[in-house]
């Protein structure tokens, strides 16, 4: 009951870090790129690091463990590259309505409303916005998984992928509550919009939960351990590392990759 506790308190955690990036767009005067580069390059090296050398390491344990070497190590590899197909497909069905506006368009803006927009143009923008809020919800849906059943089995690992999940989230409130200011002119509006796209974290944990509580066996955790590897590497390969170098400098990217996975080894030999 502990651990459950906790692991609902670390996926509310990362899921209102998307409401925290909202509002510090709306209040703030510029939008820092270079801090959102090195961040999601951080982001990136902490969830490819943890998930190459800790998650996979315990999914193929549990697995051997329990069904065998052969068996156990095959059911790793096919549950990694598992998370990463089912990844790939709700990737694929967020494409189908619109990509989140880029961050380089908010680069030196000021966040009031300066100018007088069209209705048509507005339309546009609340339009962007909605759209954005709905591909972040589906994207933050598996990220709860992610988070409240690696705190289930390992707390450790569960805050250390808490943490990398809310630095993920913070930029993704900025997309959401940006545009739909635009549009509307309205603070509460646009942060609730954000709120709402990251509260989906916890309720996709605590739906997870409910539905799988009864079958949690070894071989079970283990599937799901190798599948959340997976899906971690797929979320830092296809969206923050692109992201990152899209909107900074290379190297800016590259360090923030590499200081992450040194922070996240280091906190794994601390914790040996």
């Amino acid at each position: 009951m502990e651990n459950v506790m906790l692991a609902a308190g670390l996926t509310l955690f990362a899921g209102l870090a998307t409401s925290v990036g909202g509002a510090t767009a709306l209040y703030l005067k510029r939008t820092n790129t270079r801090f959102l580069t090195v961040a999601l390059g951080f982001s990136a090296g902490v969830m490819i690091y943890v998930s190459m050398i800790e998650i996979m390491g315990k999914a193929g344990e549990i697995l051997t463990e329990s069904l065998g070497e052969r068996m156990g190590n095959w059911l790793t590899v096919a549950a990694f590259f598992g998370g990463m197909l089912l990844i790939a497909l709700i990737d694929k069905f967020v494409s189908l309505f619109e990509r989140a506006p880029k961050f380089k368009e908010l680069e030196g803006t000021t966040l009031e409303i300066g100018n007088t927009y069209s209705d048509a143009h507005r339309r546009k923008l609340l339009r962007m916005g909605l759209f954005t809020a709905l591909a972040v919800a589906i994207h933050n849906f598996p990220e709860g998984f992610i988070t409240f059943f690696s705190t289930m089995r390992d707390p450790v690992l569960g805050v250390s992928i808490a943490i990398a999940v809310a630095i993920h989230n913070f930029p993704e409130g900025i997309a959401v509550a940006v545009p739909i200011f635009y549009a509307t002119g309205n603070r509460k509006i646009a942060f609730f919009w954000a709120f709402l796209s990251g509260i989906v974290e916890p309720i996709g944990a605590l739906i997870g939960y409910a539905v799988l509580a009864n079958f949690l066996t070894d071989t079970v955790y283990g599937i799901i351990f190798a599948s959340v590897a997976g899906i971690m590497v797929y979320i830092s390969f296809d969206q923050l590392l692109p992201t990152a170098r899209e909107y900074g400098e290379h190297h800016q990217s590259l360090l923030g990759l590499v200081g992450g996975m040194a922070l996240m080894a280091l906190s794994l030999l601390l914790f040996l």
